[in-house]
């Protein structure tokens, strides 16, 4: 399969923690990381996926906000339109938001040959008009929401629970933050500031002596504000955003765990309620603690993270047991056809998961971030950038009927609560900052992407490296260094979780640290040296194909397994597999699996085939369910074993849905 190998110039500078001390998760003090300066991604996988986002969906995003209605309504609270607002929800103007964040890290990349230079033109063109309406918008004391500017609802934060003002000012902040990075221009920044002093001036404790003590319904704004802190050294941000997070559990919002208003977050032992805004909220907590040094915070953090991968993680990453009030279930209620697992609960969990590898320097984390990346987040866009996901089930029955709406198992142009496409664009435009980072060791990889990234020793000297792979096709990772002081440092190496068998050399003679079981407890493989400019490390990560099996209490799939070939989650579609659906089919596990290299299929993949046959089942009745006695005599189906021979082929999870309709499945019964 061919590789893209272009090499962009270095993108804005991303989020770096204020603080670099040691933080306490426990009984265990570390040095808190920071993402690397200016990374750059140069080519493979994740190259090419940030290539469509920047040809296809940024560019489309000014012409499908104008026809759902966004920026109509923003014309609306400038006064530069009339009629009805359009759109359902009070957080139209987060869609806005979120697709400006995404434009300025686009931004922020050197444009792709000719073509890219005019489309960076025409894309900083629509920048400018947008950002110019959400300034003409802004009222004179800094407010900002059309939803209420127009007049819709019973005003300004009346209705904290449903109202999502914070919300959007949250999305309008980190829009902010990314402009003034990408571009160094402050206007939009300017715009977010005054949002933000209005906020810091409105919200507070009774002894405050200011007029709201509440909290938003959709936690979001509290990492934003810990952004603007770092933006601009303003410690009243980071200040109001720790009152917000701890003023969640105290019943403000009625106590309902929807909204996270049931346990205050220090005392919680799980996740619950709405998915998205649970790891909003811990994304902002983990934020917290690594600036503040908040040990109680960090541990809660810590707690929870844990409850959430131990009992209500999906193989795929994906989170959310349930459709309605798209929320975590009990622990282990993970269904398959009923999965919710919506797109925008993945990047939360990334967002989340990022915050937690930077404060512990735990490689946990990042594999966690590795899993959700390559299978339930990046299903959620099309391989072409034209249509979304909004859930992400783990399978569709053979005569699905789809919904039509934004819980649809189908791909979708737009949705009518379009919150998840430029989620995706946002993140996918700024994906280099969640692949490295330094503690002042030298450079830990937290994941495996082709490009060039900058660490530093204990004396703030500079390291560049230049990383090169075609992961997770192969498991090949070769590290060049370009830069560095002669000094020993540490490269840093993430182990993944699944991988059982690796090698590693330098400059060709493989080292002592080569073993066959699992490196440090942190996951972290080191090697430490006086490195010089043009050593080479290659490791190399064994990927074989796996059939794994979920925790005895996760009912929905008992009797089943789910393949895995490195990073990815496999599953089959009804496409590959003519003369019938998906519910009789049987995976054979005593039979071997094999991967296949295939260029011409979904953008270049590797499949994975294996044998299994079709239940030769009767005619359904009026009852479908029988006697354990029939089914053993044979009255109704075939002895285990028996039945139609087919060869079944596997497909990674992220490329489904883009094809033709049908059934799909990642858990395959086994009998």
């Amino acid at each position: 399969m061919s590789r893209s190998t272009s090499t962009p110039a270095a993108p804005a500078t991303p989020t770096t923690p204020a603080t670099h001390g040691p933080v306490r998760i426990g009984a265990q003090a570390r040095t808190a990381q920071r993402p690397t300066v200016d990374p750059v991604v140069s080519g493979g996988f994740w190259y090419d996926r940030r290539r469509t986002v920047a040809r296809v969906a940024i560019p489309q995003g000014p012409g499908l906000l104008e026809s759902a209605g966004n920026l109509h309504d923003l014309r609306l609270a400038a006064g530069a339109a009339d009629g009805p607002f359009r759109g359902d929800y009070p957080f139209m103007d987060s869609d806005v938001y979120k697709w400006l964040e995404a434009a300025s890290w686009q931004l922020g990349q050197a444009p792709d040959g000719e073509h890219g230079a005019a489309a960076e033109a025409s894309l900083a063109e629509h920048m400018e008009k947008i950002i110019a309406l959400v300034a003409d918008a802004q009222q004179p004391d800094g407010y900002l929401n059309s939803w209420f500017q127009s007049g819709k609802g019973d005003g300004p934060f009346l209705d904290l629970r449903w109202g999502h003002e914070l919300y959007c000012a949250g999305h309008l902040i980190q829009a902010a933050v990314a402009h003034h990075r990408a571009t160094g221009a402050d206007s939009l920044l300017q715009v977010a500031r005054r949002f933000a002093d209005h906020i810091d001036a409105t919200f507070g404790t009774p002894d405050s002596g200011k007029p709201v003590d509440g909290i938003d319904g959709h936690p979001e704004v509290e990492t934003a504000l810990v952004e603007l802190y770092r933006e601009t050294g303003e410690r009243r941000y980071l200040d109001l955003a720790g009152y917000f997070v701890d003023r969640f559990g105290h019943g403000r919002l009625g106590g309902e765990r929807y909204c996270q208003d049931r346990v205050p977050l220090r005392q919680a032992d799980n996740v619950e309620g709405h998915a998205v805004r649970q790891l909003y909220l811990l994304a902002a907590a983990a934020d917290l603690a690594t600036e503040t040094g908040d040990d109680e915070l960090g541990a809660a953090a810590a707690r929870l993270w844990h409850a959430m991968v131990a009992t209500k993680t999906h193989l795929t990453g994906g989170v959310g047991a349930h459709h309605d009030e798209e929320d975590f279930g009990d622990p282990y209620e993970l269904p398959n056809e009923r999965a919710y697992c919506e797109t925008c609960a993945a990047i939360a969990s990334i967002q989340f998961s990022w915050r937690m590898a930077l404060l512990t320097g735990q490689a946990r984390y990042s594999d966690l971030i590795e899993r959700t990346l390559f299978n339930g987040f990046l299903a959620g866009m099309s391989l072409d950038g034209e249509r979304w996901l909004y859930v992400n089930p783990l399978q569709v029955r053979d005569g699905h009927t789809d919904t039509g709406d934004d819980q649809s198992a189908r791909r979708t142009r737009w949705f009518r609560c379009a919150c998840c496409p430029p989620n995706v664009m946002r993140l996918l435009a700024s994906l280099e900052h969640y692949v490295s980072a330094s503690d002042g060791s030298g450079l830990h990889l937290h994941q495996y992407v082709s490009g060039r990234y900058r660490g530093e020793t204990d004396r703030g000297l500079p390291i560049f490296v230049n990383v090169n792979t075609d992961y997770p096709w192969q498991g090949r990772i070769t590290v060049t260094v370009e830069e560095c002081p002669d000094m020993p440092w540490t490269l840093s190496l993430r182990i993944p979780q699944w991988c059982r068998d690796y090698t590693l050399s330098v400059d060709g003679v493989p080292s002592a640290r080569t073993q066959n079981e699992a490196p440090a407890q942190d996951g972290w493989l080191r090697v430490e040296r006086v490195w010089t400019a043009g050593d080479a490390l290659v490791l190399d990560l064994d990927l074989p194909v796996r059939l794994v099996e979920a925790d005895p209490r996760v009912d929905a799939v008992r009797g089943c397994v789910a393949i895995e070939r490195g990073p990815l989650v496999y599953c089959v579609e009804q496409v590959d597999h003519p003369g019938g659906g998906l519910d009789d089919v049987v995976l054979d596990p005593s039979r071997p699996l094999s991967a296949k290299d295939r260029p011409d299929l979904l953008g270049g993949v590797v499949t994975v085939v294996g044998a299994g046959y079709r239940r030769r089942l009767a005619p359904s009745g009026w009852w479908p369910y029988q006697d354990r006695t029939d089914a053993e005599r044979g009255d109704h189906a075939s002895p285990v074993g028996t039945g139609e021979p087919v060869e079944l082929t596997a497909v990674p999870y992220y490329a489904w849905a883009n094809r033709e309709d049908g059934s799909m499945r990642v858990w395959l019964p086994t009998d």
